[in-house]
């Protein structure tokens, strides 16, 4: 360009640089720039070798561009049908977008809902441009000052000093909506083809319970109709397979008031936990782990040691015992009245009394994890490099204090177990183990027939303890292992815990949905912080690392995840019942007990129903509780001592069979699958 010096990078839009390829493909919506993501408008330094590449409306990035475009064409939808609403953020999320809302005059109907995506048509057909403007904090603060928009101005306040504010404006002639945004959004809002509001929620703002309560409305957006349908019958069948609503009508599980967040599991759900910790159990024998029982409570000196106390006490459960309370209320009795210069001078040691007094109610902790109690078994004695690796496995329950306004069902509970397990290792194991734990994984999840399992590596976050070269070994050992194995993966940066980077496993439901279920951490830091050792080969001592890992994660949550994969249609070997025997009619019914008696000696679980329904109801119960077979006995089967079962995975009767005969196919799919391996660890 004329004026400019060789190599002088020149401000550019992606529009300018794409302008050939916007001229005939309207589905472009962004740019990738050198790693950013960018809308069309927006300026940025033109760096020749740096490839500017279009996002298109099929690419997950356009498909957030244009979810989070529909949030701000919504709040100004909003805004302009319940004037004296003020808005707070509004995201793109993985199932499309929601904006907060505080509206003074109460929540939003379905009725509103209607009239709102309404209005956003009338915006959207409208085909006005988005604009960026940079503005210093000082304006952006007047801006949405006068403008009533005090959730606004705290967000500002978050910004570092001397960094400009991005607002995102749109226009339909009489009135300019802007908002306080990093985009990116669409170039118009024409493009915005196919939206839908879906639901209505509380939401507390900052998930704070302390904070106003503001109403979450959410919504979805996709590039066409066709997709948009498609999603919404996805959402229709998210509503049935919904595992609060299949839990209730199973009978699994329920939640009490008295024992808020933390669920009851009723003899059926009970039967289905127990066969969960079961079956992970009986992989721990083939995969060489020792299981342990350790305490509820411990003194919080522990968690202070482990690190967890100063990074995790706003989660944790800090137990008090009536004698550190009768204490504490004499600390205060005896700091309370007196008159005159006399009472006022002793204050000082009465009120360190009282200080003292109160910090012993902080003396025991809940443990809102295994890892520090595995340590203390560790370090109870000499350890030799020959029993290592050592693998403990711990079913012990745990309790975190989750927030009121994210509990949710099974999903985020405050008491729950998990198949948790902790590898104490030596440096040069650690990839033998990471790939053994990889095969356990692998056979779970097929177990479990989850097909697709995405995985990603999380790094090192700014907030942690342990040295930059630990942290390089420790990330080194899970990338080389999964190359190792042959297993794509991304990487999310800054996403590992305080004391290790992990591997994260996210599997896909039956409804394309994605949940983080297992995980494996290097941590160098525990047992750095315990002191722990072992004798080598050579005599010398060395410290462990520990590998943290688990594969159904919270046994809480991934019932409600697996619920709702399957539908409540467990497998044979999973379910409660795995057989219900009708009787045709009353008659029948001495034979039906002798069926199951019979499949009863095999250890299956069968019962039967000999009421006096007709035999289409009894059909029709038992498939309401998803038994995987109904077997029908008539006069018939009774003289010829058969059964004629009908399978609720195939949908279909398998006509008359002898009692034998259907027994050992029974039992034969009551058997928890396992893959066949080659060789197990050592």
């Amino acid at each position: 360009m004329e004026g400019r010096s060789a190599g002088q990078h020149v401000r550019v839009t992606a529009r300018e640089v794409l302008a050939d390829l916007l001229a005939k493909d309207r589905t472009i919506v962004g740019a990738r720039v050198g790693g950013r993501v960018l809308d069309l408008h927006t300026p940025f330094e033109r760096d020749p070798s740096v490839k500017v590449e279009p996002i298109r409306t099929s690419d997950p990035e356009g498909l957030r561009i244009i979810r989070h475009s529909t949030a701000h064409v919504m709040a100004d939808a909003v805004q302009r049908l319940f004037p004296g609403t003020k808005v707070t953020i509004g995201p793109a999320i993985e199932a499309g977008f929601y904006y907060d809302f505080d509206r003074p005059s109460g929540p939003f109907t379905d009725d509103d809902l209607e009239k709102i995506e309404a209005k956003m048509r009338e915006i959207i057909s409208a085909g006005k441009p988005f604009r960026r403007e940079l503005v210093d904090r000082e304006a952006a603060h007047q801006l949405f000052a006068g403008m009533g928009e005090t959730y606004k101005r705290e967000i500002i306040d978050a910004i570092p000093v001397g960094e400009d504010v991005s607002l995102y404006h749109h226009s339909d002639g009489a009135r300019d909506w802007v908002d306080l945004c990093e985009g990116p959004h669409v170039p118009d809002t024409s493009y915005l083809a196919a939206i839908k509001l879906v639901s209505v929620a509380g939401a507390y703002w900052r998930g704070d319970e302390r904070n106003p309560m503001l109403q979450r409305i959410y919504g979805t957006a996709f590039p066409s109709q066709k997709a948009l349908e498609a999603h919404l019958k996805l959402i229709a069948e998210a509503k049935e397979r919904d595992h609060r609503k299949l839990g209730k009508e199973l009978e699994l599980f329920m939640f009490h008031e008295y024992a808020p967040a933390m669920p009851f599991l009723l003899p059926r759900g009970a039967f289905v936990y127990n066969a969960l910790v079961s079956y992970v159990r009986d992989l721990y024998v083939d995969y060489r782990y020792e299981e342990v029982i350790t305490p509820q409570i411990f003194d919080k000196k522990l968690f202070d040691t482990s690190g967890h106390l100063p990074n995790y006490r706003e989660n944790m459960y800090l137990p008090v015992t009536a004698e550190y309370l009768d204490q504490a209320r004499m600390a205060l009795r005896l700091g309370v009245g007196g008159e005159g210069e006399a009472y006022r001078e002793a204050d000082t040691a009465r009120d360190a009394a009282v200080i003292q007094q109160l910090g012993e109610l902080e003396k025991l902790a809940q443990k809102p994890m295994n890892c520090p109690s595995h340590c203390l078994i560790f370090g109870q004695r000499r350890r030799s490099y020959r029993e290592l690796p050592w693998r403990v496995a711990d079913f012990g329950r745990l309790h975190r204090y989750e927030r009121g306004g994210v509990v949710h069902g099974l999903a985020r509970v405050r008491s729950f177990c998990q198949d948790d397990a902790h590898i104490f290792c030596a440096p040069d194991q650690i990839q033998s183990e990471i790939a053994s734990f990889l095969d356990l994984l692998q056979e779970v999840y097929a177990a479990f027939k989850f097909e697709k399992v995405d995985i990603k590596l999380a790094t090192r976050p700014k907030k942690r303890i342990g040295s930059d070269a630990q942290w390089d070994a420790a990330e080194s050992a899970l990338a080389e292992a999964l190359k190792g194995a042959n297993l794509r993966f991304e990487v999310a940066p800054e996403e590992g815990a305080f004391y290790g980077p992990k591997l994260e496993f996210h599997v896909e439901d039956a409804l394309r949905r994605s949940w983080q279920l297992g995980t494996i951490q290097v941590d160098y830091a525990l047992p750095d912080r315990f002191d722990l050792e072992f004798t080598g080969s050579d005599g010398i001592s060395h410290r462990p690392v520990m590998l943290h890992r688990a594969i159904l994660g919270s046994l809480e949550r991934f019932l409600s995840v697996y619920l709702e994969h399957v539908a409540g249609a467990f497998p044979v070997w999973l379910a409660p019942e795995q057989a219900v025997v009708v009787t045709v009619s009353e008659k029948q019914a001495e034979y039906a007990d002798e069926v199951v008696a019979m499949l009863r000696s095999r250890r299956l679980r069968v019962r039967a129903d000999t009421s006096s329904d007709k035999l289409g109801a009894k059909i029709r119960n038992a498939r309401l509780l998803r038994v995987p077979y109904v077997v029908v006995v008539g006069d018939k089967e009774a003289a010829e001592r058969k059964v004629a079962p009908r399978s609720r995975d195939l949908n279909k009767d398998l006509g008359a069979m002898l009692l034998e005969e259907f027994a050992d196919k029974l039992q034969a799919e009551a058997i928890p699958p396992r893959l066949q391996k080659s060789a197990r660890p050592a």
